[in-house]
């Protein structure tokens, strides 16, 4: 199983991530992923197809919001909220606030 390459938490940007966090679906993981701690891919219930999904996960990861570490044949998933409260001081906190009154 592949290691997955993560930006470095001085590396985030914030138009990557509020890039990241503007797709409804991305959202929704990161959502998810702020309630539960560390999930298996399959455990976030998705509407969309594998390949769709993995794209969704790239995204997140290749932003800094989420790290995945490979465990057995599955990756988890865990959301940087130090690393972004870090560098972007209360925006998690907002984002996820506005997701729920949607």
């Amino acid at each position: 199983m592949r290691i997955r390459n993560h930006p470095a938490a001085d590396d985030l940007s914030l138009p990557q991530v509020l890039h990241a966090l503007s797709d409804p679906v991305r959202l929704s993981l990161v959502r998810d992923l702020a309630g539960s701690g560390e999930l298996p891919c399959h455990a976030l219930e998705l509407a969309v197809a594998k390949s769709t999904a993995s794209h969704h996960f790239r995204v997140l990861r290749e932003a800094g919001i989420i790290r995945q570490r490979p465990e057995g044949t599955q990756y988890l998933n865990s959301l940087r909220r130090e690393d972004l409260d870090r560098r972007f001081p209360g925006l998690l906190d907002a984002v996820l606030r506005a997701a729920l009154s949607m």
